[in-house]
């Protein structure tokens, strides 16, 4: 069964809370909380041209045309002309990836939302650090070959499901439990997809709980249904799978076997502090609340 069937208590109020005090901070706002908003992931920048030699694997001329299914006078007008053919894939993917800036604000406002509450009503906020990206094109379309996905933008849509990620990370196992609950649970969010990797490890000893979730985005003639990937980790998987992404990029993803086994090992010793420290703030604040998730 699910973390999240299987997460049915709330979080508590001060008043309920078996004598913990709700902490009253100077500013209310949490500076304490670090945001960090990168529009684009990847080298390209909306101001630069989009060209064939920064997307790996390259797609075919026959696999752009047929992305941007346009009429029989455009399709003349970038035959035989690559920097055409890109402008125009540029303009028609920048329509296509505007709701996920948008979606990407719908979830960032309301985890600030939540951040601001539990840093004024509860003695610990589970937020430590926030960070937003939404796919580059080159990244999107290296992407859509390697997965063999059709030119077709619904599809796209269906089936590429992280171009807009937010990664949220928190001191303890207990408080990624925490947050995707206060998330998922909200009434104008869907989970559409849950795969807890903390439980479950990666053979590569990869930790982190990934959610799907969709959010409504308003524009002014529909309404879009965004899917956004919300990534939850403590601090010590944030750094783990930072350092051993940086190595595997490198490296080329070719991890010689002795390092990828050193690895393994670091994310075992992590695993284990991230228990540790979960013991000693529970000894400090008392057991976990009725129904959280135990490191």
């Amino acid at each position: 069964s699910s973390w999240l069937q299987g997460f049915r208590g709330e979080f508590l109020r001060p008043s309920q809370s078996s004598g913990r005090t709700a902490r009253t901070p100077q500013n209310p706002r949490a500076e304490r909380v670090s945001w960090s908003v990168t529009r684009h992931h990847g080298k390209d920048d909306m101001s630069e041209p989009l060209t064939l030699s920064g997307i790996a694997p390259s797609p075919s001329m026959a696999y752009l045309r047929a992305l941007i299914g346009e009429g029989e006078s455009i399709r003349e007008e970038i035959e035989g002309d690559p920097d055409r053919l890109m402008q125009v894939v540029r303009e028609k993917l920048e329509g296509f990836m505007m709701p996920y800036e948008f979606g990407l604000k719908e979830i960032l406002t309301k985890i600030e939302i939540l951040s601001g509450e539990w840093d004024v009503t509860t003695p610990h906020n589970p937020i430590e650090h926030v960070k937003t990206r939404v796919k580059s094109m080159d990244s999107l379309l290296g992407k859509l070959v390697r997965t063999q996905c059709p030119p077709d933008l619904d599809e796209i849509r269906n089936r590429i499901r992280d171009i807009g990620g937010v990664r949220v990370t928190c001191s303890y196992v207990q408080d990624c439990y925490l947050v995707a609950h206060a998330l998922a649970s909200q009434p104008d969010i869907t989970l559409l997809e849950e795969k807890d990797y903390i439980a479950n490890v990666k053979p590569s000893g990869y930790r982190s709980l990934h959610l799907i979730l969709e959010v409504p985005v308003f524009l002014s003639t529909r309404t879009i249904d965004v899917p956004i990937e919300v990534q939850i980790r403590t601090i010590a998987m944030d750094f783990w799978a930072s350092a051993e992404h940086e190595l595997t990029y490198k490296y080329q993803g070719e991890l010689p076997a002795e390092l990828r086994e050193k690895l393994i090992e670091i994310a075992a010793t992590a695993a284990s502090r991230d228990e540790q420290m979960g013991i000693v703030r529970d000894q400090i604040e008392g057991p976990p609340l009725p129904g959280r998730a135990s490191a």
